[in-house]
């Protein structure tokens, strides 16, 4: 499903080159739940833009979906970031004075979704993170684990085949945390192909697969074993 070969970064700041990511080599099947750690500066922010298509590396391949990343231009990579992946961001990313439901029906107007088919959708995916009774509140009405479950309702509309969510429970306290590692856990039960980017270790156990980055290279690279 993904596939990185060899993945360099580098980035040029005030002067000095800094390698962010070093001949990164991995392959991501359907339906794995993987998370990547890392202490800040270890390169797994670089690794998340990468893999959601948000920048390209600077040699080495990356294929999603068997489609080679590097030969698309950016209206293709928009594209494929629109309906293969969902995000999912540490600050939610909602639109401020929009309801939940508004909220998660924006992704579907660029994908050219008639209206009627666009709410639908929406009260689907906010059903299914269990939000039917707050669909039409703004996002100050809500707490902040409800405001995380309208952002992973606005990721899974459109069916992705990937779900990326970057430090999905930094913001939120212990107890809303767990419930939605809980989400993702039955997210993942269910068949979706699901990439954790967090620095919190009792998060990354959720997944059958931990790789663990440090000075932008893959230091460990483990999956739980499979009960009989």
């Amino acid at each position: 499903m993904l596939k990185l070969e060899d993945i360099t970064k580098r980035y040029v700041m005030g002067g000095e080159t800094i390698h962010a990511l070093h001949g990164v080599s991995l392959d991501i099947v359907r339906n794995e739940s993987i998370a990547f750690i890392g202490a800040s500066g270890s390169g797994k922010s670089t690794m998340m833009n990468i893999l959601g298509c948000l920048d390209r590396p600077t040699s080495g391949r990356y294929w999603l979906n068997g489609r080679d990343v590097a030969s698309m231009d950016e209206n293709e990579l928009a594209d494929i970031r629109n309906r293969e992946i969902g995000f999912v961001f540490q600050s939610f990313n909602l639109l401020p004075r929009a309801s939940a439901l508004h909220n998660v029906m924006h992704p579907l107007i660029y994908r050219g979704v008639k209206p009627a088919l666009r709410k639908k959708m929406a009260e689907q995916s906010l059903e299914r993170v269990g939000l039917q009774g707050r669909m039409h509140h703004l996002p100050n009405q809500l707490s902040g684990g409800q405001r995380q479950r309208v952002a992973i309702a606005r990721a899974l509309v459109g069916t992705p085949s990937i779900l990326l969510a970057d430090e999905p429970t930094g913001n939120l306290d212990s107890s809303t945390s767990a419930d939605i590692m809980a989400l993702f856990d039955e997210l993942h039960k269910e068949g979706q192909t699901l990439i954790l980017v967090t620095h919190e270790p009792d998060i990354a156990e959720h997944c059958d697969r931990v790789v663990r980055l440090a000075d932008g290279k893959v230091i460990s690279d483990t999956r739980k074993e499979v009960m009989a």
